[in-house]
């Protein structure tokens, strides 16, 4: 009995610590704020979305003109031919090639225009794409920090109904001492005691184990220190009923949410990729142009003078009047007097001499390509009809959870009326049982009885009260309102 006592004090003791600190507490929007700043999901989605920009970027510049610049150079030696004089000779030789060249796409029936669009659709949706998933983890935000409201209030309860069977307790002793009941009714109470002392225990877990999962969601280590905001129920604000109709929200809805927009960028950029591979199976034009030079560079050749000596035959007859006559040839012999040297010209000379340009235009003519064209076409139009199916089946769902959500609400707030109704009802019967226990006209069995389904009714209450918020706010959140708490 004294450890369930010294328990419940710690207990106490603890809430009222807990409810003090009150510096550095967050609130809704921080949380929200904090997890679309740190929250893992949104920034995988992120980079998804800058990846698709990139892709889009580079589709828009692949229409402009290909510009490159480009150098080869090479060392021959041994027996090649020489650039300068086109003769096979032993030398060593060093050239250079510069060049440039360009191409670009003249008309390929805006293929290429067309994969643009479909890339910058893509991009976009991936955006929206961030949105929706924002979306999502500030409704799991709201969620969760909806459940920690619930949880401190189930804790505030078992608090204080610790709080009431330790009066009863204490009266009951007083009278037990005094003779006036029997030691049943004492130990009734203190069993009843114990029992709500397990349950502020149990609340309390439940607390911290809603706050550890607010911090995962906040992506904030679980070792942090981390409290929120505790506002009173009564002064969330909530949007009347009458205001949130299932038509009029689902047509806000499909407005403003960024899922609908992300099905219908979906289905705008498979119908662009298909007129883009549509494209392809027809002929495309094609323009090209370079720019090119060469410089050669080779060790210097002397050119000696030379003088005839005689002629020999050379193996050759040629015809003259019908009459073969002997081919003859000179007989050479070098002297020693160099006429002059075969060299390189200068490097900027060559270039100059060496500049020449083409253009040329280019037709290409899909005949046969083992149907890759065709069938990435009609690869592309199954797309459409596939994302249409989910913008469709989005829209679908969209609506059902809508009237869901609504009819939910309508249910939570007949039961929430009821069960504030059986509250007071319980507690009218709780006072009665009371008063007669007072009076030795109830057993305690009685009292703990009546006590125990004023506790309950009180439990089902918070918790339908809180089930009708949370419906609410649903609703708010697909008419495009945000989440206020």
């Amino acid at each position: 009995m004294k450890q369930y006592i010294l328990l419940t004090v710690c207990v106490c003791l603890f809430l009222q610590f807990a409810s003090a600190q009150t510096t550095g507490k967050w609130d809704l929007q921080r949380c929200v704020a904090y997890a679309l700043e740190h929250n893992i999901s949104i920034k995988t989605q992120d980079i998804t979305a800058r990846l698709s920009e990139l892709t889009y970027k580079q589709s828009k510049a692949s229409q402009l003109p290909s510009f490159n610049f480009g150098v080869n150079t090479g060392f021959r030696f041994g027996l090649a031919e020489n650039p300068a004089t086109g003769v096979f000779e032993n030398n060593n030789i060093f050239n250079t090639g510069l060049g440039l060249q360009s191409q670009v796409t003249l008309f390929n029936w805006f293929s290429e225009k067309n994969l643009v669009e479909s890339d910058r659709i893509t991009a976009e949706a991936d955006k929206e794409q961030v949105k929706k998933i924002q979306n999502d983890i500030a409704l799991n935000v709201a969620v969760a920090y909806l459940q920690i409201l619930l949880a401190r209030e189930q804790v505030n309860l078992a608090a204080a109904q610790v709080e009431i069977t330790k009066a009863q307790l204490g009266d009951t002793r007083k009278r037990v001492d005094a003779g006036a009941l029997p030691e049943l009714n004492a130990a009734e109470i203190e069993a009843q005691l114990a029992r709500d002392s397990s349950a502020l225990i149990t609340a309390i877990g439940s607390e911290s184990q809603f706050l550890l999962q607010l911090k995962a969601i906040l992506n904030l280590d679980a070792a942090a220190e981390f409290d929120v905001v505790t506002p009173s129920v009564d002064k969330i604000p909530v949007e009347p009923i009458a205001e949130l109709l299932p038509e009029k929200v689902y047509a806000s809805a499909i407005a403003n949410l960024p899922q609908q927009r992300v099905n219908e960028l979906r289905v705008l950029s498979a119908k662009k990729f298909a007129e883009s591979a549509r494209g392809r199976m027809y002929p495309s034009i094609n323009a090209s142009g370079s720019l090119y030079s060469n410089y050669v560079s080779f060790k210097d050749r002397p050119v000696f003078d030379q003088s005839i000596t005689g002629y020999t035959s050379s193996g050759l007859r040629a015809n003259v009047g019908g009459t073969y006559y002997d081919v003859e040839r000179p007989i050479l012999v070098n002297n020693n007097t160099v006429l002059f040297l075969i060299k390189p010209d200068p490097f900027g000379a060559q270039l100059k001499n060496n500049f020449g340009q083409n253009i040329g235009l280019s037709l290409n003519v899909p005949i046969f390509n083992g149907r890759s064209a065709r069938t990435n076409w009609e690869r592309a139009k199954l797309n459409i009809r596939q994302f249409e199916l989910q913008k469709e089946q989005g829209e679908v769902q969209l609506k059902q959870d809508i009237y869901t959500a609504y009819n939910d609400a309508m249910v939570a707030l007949e039961k929430f009326n009821a069960d504030k109704r059986t509250v007071t009802t319980a507690e009218k019967s709780y006072d009665f049982a009371k008063k007669r226990y007072d009076l030795n006209l109830l057993s305690s069995f009685e009292l703990i009885t009546s006590q125990t389904n004023l506790e309950r009714a009180r439990y089902q209450a918070l918790y339908s009260q809180y089930d009708y918020l949370f419906k609410i706010k649903l609703l708010e959140f697909y008419k495009g309102q945000g989440l206020k708490l």
